[in-house]
């Protein structure tokens, strides 16, 4: 039998039974119906597949567990529904209006009468202190887009902040896709600085307020005084459950009230129960197989091509069903400057051998023992389709082995260390709640941050900072579209596998939940 025959065995296997693909639903703000839960009085109880830090400052995690915790507890200058027909769209909260003076200059009203859960009055002082504080050199989630050096922040008056780039040298514009992405932190809590009161508790503006940790529990409970008014549910039990069969379970015998990172035969066997409702949504989220850039083999562009050429994006899609989406770019399609790329590498055998041969390791001989690792319990199917890249990657003469990890274990072998970091290959997504498409490229891909791949390439960087530099958001697009992606998809520093759809499943009885892409929920105006 030939080796695609028993990739596609192996495929079928993988599939357990081949659980069918279904329909992408966009987000849809009254999407859950039925009778009101709030009614109960009973906390909404919320299944993670992540466990957290357990450092609480937003600065210095890039858990997304956390992040959808954040979610509720903090309040964002904006927020972005991001659809595929409408990626950019704009919702305010903590701001009013944001303005683009001129190229370097940013103003942003804010709204007035809300309150920290501390009671300290929401200003133009904490936008700053959030903007400055997140921008330093030593936060491990540094935001961009540069040192906090690099920008002038002004305060106006009592509803206005002014944010200047002029000193690093980019455009304000940036900040309109981050406002979006930022929880805005109280300015008394940043003065306390790493270790303070950022780090022990979430202080924020938003409908629910941080009561408690008890282990894999995290406790949030109604602000009574949330400017859009107090939520009908009087609380959030966010638990760590690493099991997707336990969660799903949990919320069928109805100790959950709602679950993430359905597996695909999961949304098949609860599609026909009337007390469960499903919401998928393509998401902020693309998986990637990292390389190890900085060390051999894969310091070497042909190699990572050849590893490129050698995997069928459109098999993993099959094992993926309802939970994948099909993506030819390094961001996701609901992202700033998405476009399918026509140089991304697609799976094609001879070129990969080609490429082999080139690089002095015809049909693979000469290369050393590889691993790939991988996780476990947090998103969808990564053990079985990981198992199809390793099985296809060995067909084309690639010595690889798969790690299976839970995910703390896998976490902490995630990011580059000196020498290249444990591994070759890592299968981990990424996600972000912004339209930005820098949280992704310049994050991973510019010399000036190691997150994964260890890459340092000029080219690469120079074409980051062009686009970054860019005047006009039409600029930026152009640039993004027609050199700094194409050039990325030539030295492929990761390969973007698919995006992820979010899936959740919760109790039919819940009403006004809204669940934006980047997994995080609106249940202030649950029901």
């Amino acid at each position: 039998m030939n080796g695609m025959m028993d990739r596609r065995r192996f495929l079928q296997g993988a599939l357990q039974g081949g659980a069918a693909a279904v329909g992408f639903a966009q987000i849809n703000p009254d999407f859950l119906i039925s009778s009101a839960f709030a009614q109960t009085g009973k906390p909404l109880v919320f299944l993670s597949a992540e466990n957290i830090t357990g450092n609480w400052d937003p600065t210095a995690h890039t858990t997304l567990s956390q992040k959808n915790i954040e979610g509720f507890v903090m309040g964002f200058l904006t927020r972005t529904p991001m659809t595929l027909d409408d990626p950019g769209k704009v919702v305010y909260e903590l701001a009013t209006d944001i303005q683009l003076l001129d190229p370097h200059r940013l103003q942003i009203k804010l709204r007035k009468g809300v309150h920290f859960h501390d009671g300290k009055p929401f200003g133009p002082e904490d936008v700053k202190a959030t903007f400055e504080y997140g921008a330093g050199k030593d936060r491990p989630a540094q935001w961009y887009p540069g040192p906090t050096e690099t920008l002038t922040i002004t305060t106006p008056d009592d509803e206005t902040v002014i944010v200047d780039t002029s000193k690093g040298g980019y455009p304000a514009h940036l900040f309109i896709f981050l406002a979006s992405f930022l929880p805005i932190l109280s300015a008394k809590d940043v003065a306390e600085g790493p270790g303070g009161a950022l780090t022990r508790r979430l202080n924020g503006t938003g409908p629910f307020r941080f009561v408690e940790q008890r282990g894999n529990d995290t406790v949030l409970k109604a602000h009574d005084g949330y400017f859009r008014g107090k939520p009908a549910v009087p609380g959030i039990n966010f638990t760590f459950t690493g099991d997707s069969t336990t969660r799903m379970l949990s919320l069928m015998n109805g100790q959950a009230s709602i679950v993430e990172r359905l597996e695909p035969e999961q949304v098949e066997t609860v599609k026909g129960n009337p007390k469960i409702a499903i919401n998928e949504v393509v998401s902020v989220e693309n998986k990637y197989l990292w390389f190890r850039c900085s060390k051999p083999p894969f310091n070497d562009v042909r190699l990572r091509l050849a590893a490129c050429h050698s995997i069928d994006r459109a098999m993993l899609l099959e094992i993926l069903g309802a939970a994948g989406h099909a993506s030819a770019n390094f961001i996701s399609p609901v992202k700033f400057g998405y476009v399918d790329l026509k140089n991304y590498p697609a799976y094609d055998p001879a070129k990969a051998q080609a490429l082999l041969a080139e690089a002095g390791f015809p049909k693979g001989k000469g290369l050393p023992p590889l691993e790939y690792i991988t996780s476990v319990g947090f998103y969808p199917k990564t053990k079985e389709y990981g198992e199809v890249i390793t099985a296809m990657l060995n067909e084309q003469g690639f010595p690889v082995s798969l790690t299976v990890l839970e995910p703390a274990a896998w976490n902490e072998r995630l990011y580059h260390r000196p020498g290249g970091g444990p591994g070759h290959m890592v299968d981990c997504g990424w996600s972000t709640a912004s339209p930005e498409p820098d949280l992704v490229l310049r994050t991973h891909f510019h010399s000036s941050s190691h997150r994964i791949t260890g890459i340092e390439d000029a080219q690469i960087d120079a074409s980051l900072d062009r686009e970054r530099a860019a005047p006009t958001l039409e600029e930026r697009k152009a640039i993004l579209q027609n050199e700094t992606m194409p050039l990325l998809a030539a030295k492929m520093p990761a390969l973007s596998l698919f995006t992820s759809v979010m899936i959740h499943a919760m109790q039919r009885e819940l009403k006004g939940l809204y669940i934006y892409p980047d997994g995080s929920i609106d249940a202030s105006k649950t029901a």
